[in-house]
């Protein structure tokens, strides 16, 4: 196992190329989403092992919502059955979204806005489901409190897919986060994409604007 001197408390995952991963291996998009889930299971040992305290998965956005129905079926359907298999796991698990909107999951309604441990709770695992950025926000507006208050500082942010931005992850609590690019789709995820990603962090100016 590779030691580090500085490993980040935080990790946000954006698990971007689903549909393109699918379409270059001769599948339908909507089927890309299915084979993300056991990259997500890699990722979260990977994570156990090196000590990171939470990570926050990208699962779908409210724009998501506006592709067609069968890519729909198929994302809630993926995050519903990470979040479930994961609940088996050694992990206090968390889901960000707005709940009050037909498009988010009955089944995930459990774990929403109230952390729920599991095991011995060794990482705090948020997942943002059916998230819009403006919802977030607007309750700090109204009630001077964040609908995502409970998830912490983002530290590093990992995006799989190439694309060079946020697409509304989070943007109060990554608002000093590092930023690595893995330019590999998410189905296609290796060890090595996490490694180098810690390997990045070990040269980064953490100063938190200081």
């Amino acid at each position: 196992m590779e030691s580090f001197n500085r490993i980040p408390a935080h990790i946000g995952v954006i698990p971007d190329g689903n549909r393109r991963w699918a379409v270059e291996n001769g599948y339908q998009k909507q089927d890309g989403y299915v084979h993300g889930i056991t990259p997500g299971f890699e990722l979260y040992e990977m994570m156990l092992e090196y000590g990171v305290k939470e990570a926050t998965f990208y699962g779908f956005t409210k724009d998501n919502n506006k592709r067609d129905i069968k890519q729909r079926e198929a994302f809630t359907k993926a995050c519903v059955d990470a979040v479930e298999l994961l609940s088996g796991k050694d992990a206090n698990l968390l889901v960000i979204g707005n709940t009050e909107s037909p498009a988010f999951p009955t089944e995930l309604k459990k774990y929403a806005n109230n952390r729920v441990e599991f095991g011995r709770g060794l990482i705090n695992l948020n997942f943002l489901v059916n998230y819009d950025w403006n919802w977030d926000l607007k309750n700090l507006e109204e009630n001077k409190c964040l609908r995502s208050a409970d998830i912490s500082r983002v530290d590093l942010i990992i995006r799989w897919g190439g694309r060079r931005r946020l697409s509304g992850f989070l943007p109060v609590q990554s608002v000093y986060a590092d930023f690595y690019v893995i330019d590999d789709y998410w189905p296609g995820f290796k060890k090595s994409h996490f490694l180098d990603a810690l390997r990045w962090y070990q040269d980064c100016d953490i100063t938190l604007g200081g």
